[in-house]
């Protein structure tokens, strides 16, 4: 306000003080582009102003209250298709296999098979798994191609351990070229493997029931997979007492395993390592066990390990690095 006299009048309050000052206000409102319109408009103008606000039917009112609807759906719907792609909400494939796991075994234990819908939806699983599922690519180190040692054993094995508990295991076996994981068992455990890349020969038994032993440590045993597979092919099942429970992996390229046990061994000493022989080869000539040469052909002895193979040792740890497998 200019000045210090306050007139009032039945409108808006205007603050002037003598004439001199009242001409400086003016002079100054001109300079700055103001429209100076009379009293009687000004009012006019507000009270039009006034009732368009009260009046919600007013057109203004309908176009502003439209546009506010348009921007709060907008808002709504942007948040929930961020919701929705949100990466921390999305379910990889590797905690898809955590998850289903935890179903498939969850009231399992040492020789307890799971039931046939159980095992499909965990296959199904694995089936559609990939290397880069679980961040492995074949030009990564643990693949490279080493020369054998001078004692003749395979090249080293990397094993990825991506988790472990009371009623399964998740790993990963990374193997380069001629790499071997000798001919062992798993007692009372249900295994799904899967070639994630490469191709592998495998060597497989399950025990004759009710064969007599050769010696404490010798039995016989039927083969049951003696083949080469080439990823991507689908995920094998072994089971306690069948489906191949002794087997051996061979690389002829390098290749990746994921082995997903039930239950996991609870101790390393479990695991029991073998030597197989034809089965002419151990039988004497009195024996008639089998009798034709066909069924001889599928069977071989096998002998329990005093020592550790040598390719057991070359197995060695390193560091999953893959998507997170739980939260």
């Amino acid at each position: 306000p200019i000045g210090k006299e306050k007139k009032k009048r039945n409108g808006p309050w205007f603050c002037i003080g003598n004439d001199s000052d009242f001409f400086i206000w003016l002079s100054l409102v001109r300079f700055m582009g103001f429209e100076m319109k009379p009293e009687k408009d000004v009012l006019e103008l507000i009270s039009t102003k006034n009732q368009c606000k009260a009046n919600p039917n007013s057109v203004n009112n309908k176009k502003k209250k439209k546009n506010k609807n348009k921007k709060s759906k907008k808002m709504m719907m942007t948040w929930r298709r961020k919701k929705i792609d949100s990466p921390a909400d999305e379910i990889t494939p590797v905690r898809r296999l955590f998850n289903t796991c935890k179903q498939v075994f969850s009231d399992c234990g040492p020789g307890v098979v799971p039931s046939l819908d159980k095992i499909q939806q965990l296959r199904d699983i694995l089936d559609n798994m990939k290397p880069e599922d679980v961040g492995l690519t074949p030009t990564m180190p643990y693949f490279r191609p080493t020369v054998r040692t001078e004692n003749g054993s395979s090249p080293p094995i990397t094993y990825l351990h991506l988790h472990e508990c009371a009623q399964f295991s998740i790993g990963i076996f990374c193997l380069p070229p001629s790499g071997v994981i000798p001919l062992h068992n798993h007692p009372g455990m249900t295994v799904f493997s899967k070639i994630l890349f490469g191709t592998m020969h495998i060597k497989s038994y399950d025990w004759v029931v009710d064969a007599p032993m050769r010696d404490p440590k010798t039995r016989l045993a039927k083969l049951k997979v003696d083949s080469t597979f080439t990823a991507p092919c689908n995920a094998s099942i072994l089971y306690p007492e069948d489906g191949g429970n002794m087997h051996r992996f061979t690389a002829e390229t390098a290749c990746a395993v994921l082995d997903v046990l039930g239950p996991p061994y609870s101790n390393p000493e479990d695991c029991t390592y073998f030597l197989d022989f034809p089965f002419d080869k151990l039988s004497l000539e009195d024996e008639e066990i089998l009798r034709s040469e066909e069924e001889k052909e599928g069977y071989a002895w096998l002998q329990e390990r005093d020592d550790k193979p040598e390719d057991h040792t070359n197995v060695v740890g390193a560091l999953y690095r893959g998507p997170k497998v739980e939260d």
